[in-house]
Order: structure tokens, then C-alpha cells, then sequence
């Protein structure tokens, strides 16, 4: 459904002598089959909202191929335009309209008729909770009927893919929770590849068939999300000790788990918290709290961690996911292919 061989995009910040060029996509390799559900994953900065814009023909790639629903991205714009859906982050309705009408309007721009886009509209009204807001104006909506009136409006044509970007931003846990449910019964019931950006990782873990990051323009991994976890090494066990002089007997028992007696490389210390990652942690746990209570060590607490997306990110790049401390692609033009 999405195939990408050496995508490339590049920008130009500054002027004259200033000039310096960013590569904000530098050749992603990418592939999406039909009825996947992909998430897209990587800080600001990553390259993950370029890459998006290229595969909706908003963005004119530098260099590379790539083809969308058999289309491709720079040759053939309007056919892959009318073989997706696409949902951007901020919206697509105007908030003074009808949304029955917004819909409909669409549609016909689609080239459906008036009638064949009414009656698919209040399919997905019905689909999507929003029955009996087809004669109210978006302003007058909440966050969450709003994005699910987006939902619709990059559903009204039925296209055989969708580009969902950052589709519960700003809502609350109910309603991202409610529209979940929404964008998993776009594959079960619409039988619709979706491939979905996202900054949240738990809505990443819930949602996506297969998880596809990026960093630094490129593309360090690609899996399921359990295969990326278990990449990882261990699960976190992280004791907090009743004493300080019970904090150096604790490391050195959690230690002798991970690199066998005396072995302390690999756990850390904090106050009296003693922290290691630890293979098959719920198996050997048992015989640690054993050797722990025969040493005179008493815990006041014992948590085991298992790995999460963000400690696969920090394992392959040295940051975290949630580092958002810069723009994707700063000074990006607005060019738009025609």
C-alpha cells in the first residue's frame, strides 16, 4: 500500500552566507501493506511529519521514490489524492458550517454525487457516535466530536487508505480512549490500512500492527511493538531499602542476577533506591526477595518495570521519545505539488 525507497528531503535555514542545509528526511526505506495499521513514532525534529507530507503529495520530495495505493507521489498526485484519506492535526472543518453540509461539500469534491455523499456521510455519523450533529456547526462541537467529524471527512470518498497525523492531540483521556475504539474499527469495519503518527506511546501500543521509527531523518526500527520491547534488555527491578547501610548489600544481590556473583556493573543507585535491569525478572524475583531477607535487608517497596516504547527509543538513539525540544523541520517551505 506504501512503498518508499531512499526518500530524501531537504530545507534551506538562513540567508546568504547563513545559509545551511537541513536534511530533515535523509533516505527512508519504508514499506506498509494493505489492512496494516502502522504507527509512526519520533520526537519533534525526527523527520516524521516531512516524511508524512510527502506520502500526501504536500511535499515534493528532494530525492527518492515513492509509491502510495499504487501511485506515485510526484507523476501521479491526483490519483493517489483520490485513493486516501487524510486527517491532518489541525483540522479540516470550518467551524461556521453545518457539518453535514462540510461533509457532503467533500465528498462532492471527490467527485461523489450530492445524494451518494449524504448517505455515506450518515453512515459514518452513525459509525462514529456523531448521530444527530449533522445540522450543528464544528464551534459548537466538543474536542472529541470534532476530531471524529475529521475521521469523517477523510472517510466520506471510502479510500483504500488513511493518513491519520496526530489525531487525538490536545483531547481528553475519555476522548482519546472513545476515538481509539473509532480508529481500530477503521480496519475491522472499513477494512481501511491506516498509517497513524503519534507522540503518545501507550495509543502507539494499542493501536498499531506494526510500529515504524524515526529519528534523525531515518528509520531505526521497525516491528511489532512486543518484538521492539523484548530488544531490550530485561525488565526494570527497582528496590527501595529500608537503611543506607542496607543500599551496597542490595546492589551487590540484584547485581549477582545480572552478571553473576559480586558483579555490580549495570545497577544503579538513588538514595536508597537500588535499580537493574534484569532477565525474565518475574522468575528470579522470588529467589532475590529470598537472598535479600536472609542478608538483613528489608525493602520498603519492590517495583519490576517492563520495557516500554520510550526505553526501546532511548536503547537505540540515546534520547527519549518524549523529547520534544525542537520543530520538525524548522523553516519549512509551504511547497505543494500541483
Amino acid at each position: 500500500m506504501i512503498q518508499a525507497r531512499g526518500l530524501v528531503q531537504t530545507f534551506h535555514t538562513g540567508r546568504g552566507k547563513n545559509t545551511k542545509e537541513v536534511r530533515a528526511v535523509d533516505g527512508v526505506d519504508l514499506d506498509v501493506h494493505e489492512g496494516e495499521v502502522v504507527g509512526f513514532l519520533g520526537p519533534n525534529g525526527a523527520g516524521k511529519t516531512t516524511t508524512l507530507r510527502m506520502l500526501t503529495t504536500l511535499l515534493r520530495p528532494t530525492a527518492g521514490t515513492a509509491t502510495v495505493a499504487g501511485h506515485d507521489v510526484v507523476t501521479e498526485s491526483v490519483q493517489v489524492r483520490r485513493s486516501i484519506g487524510y486527517v491532518s492535526q489541525v483540522g479540516a472543518t470550518f467551524s461556521g458550517a453545518y457539518a453535514g453540509d462540510e461533509v457532503v461539500d467533500h465528498g462532492m469534491l471527490y467527485g461523489m454525487s450530492r445524494a451518494d455523499a449524504v448517505r455515506r456521510g450518515q453512515e459514518l455519523f452513525a459509525q462514529l457516535q456523531l448521530d444527530g450533529l449533522w445540522k450543528r456547526m464544528p464551534k459548537n462541537m466538543s474536542g472529541g466530536q470534532k476530531r471524529r467529524l475529521d475521521v469523517v471527512m477523510g472517510l466520506i470518498h471510502d479510500p483504500r487508505l488513511v493518513f491519520l497525523d496526530e489525531p487525538t492531540t490536545g483531547l481528553d483521556p475519555q476522548a482519546r480512549a472513545n476515538l481509539w475504539e473509532h480508529i481500530q474499527g477503521l480496519r475491522t469495519r472499513l477494512g481501511a490500512t491506516v498509517f497513524l503518527t503519534t507522540h503518545y506511546l501507550d495509543e502507539a501500543d494499542v493501536l498499531a500492527d506494526r510500529i515504524v521509527i524515526i529519528d534523525q531523518g531515518r528509520i531505526v526500527a521497525s516491528d511489532t511493538s512486543d518484538n521492539l520491547k523484548a530488544q531490550v534488555a530485561g525488565d526494570l527491578v527497582d528496590l527501595e531499602v529500608a537503611a543506607d547501610d542496607q543500599v551496597a548489600v542490595a546492589a551487590a544481590r540484584l547485581g549477582a542476577l545480572v552478571h553473576g556473583a559480586g558483579g555490580v556493573d549495570g545497577v544503579e543507585t538513588d538514595g536508597h533506591h537500588v535499580r537493574a535491569r534484569v532477565q525474565r525478572a518475574g522468575r528470579v524475583v522470588p529467589g532475590l526477595l529470598r537472598d535479600l531477607d536472609n542478608a538483613g535487608v528489608e525493602l520498603d517497596s519492590i517495583e519490576v518495570i517492563r520495557p516500554t516504547l520510550d526505553d526501546v527509543f532511548l536503547s537505540l538513539t540515546g534520547r527519549s521519545l518524549r523529547d520534544a525540544d525542537s520543530a520538525d523541520a524548522p523553516n519549512q517551505p509551504e511547497e505543494v505539488l500541483a
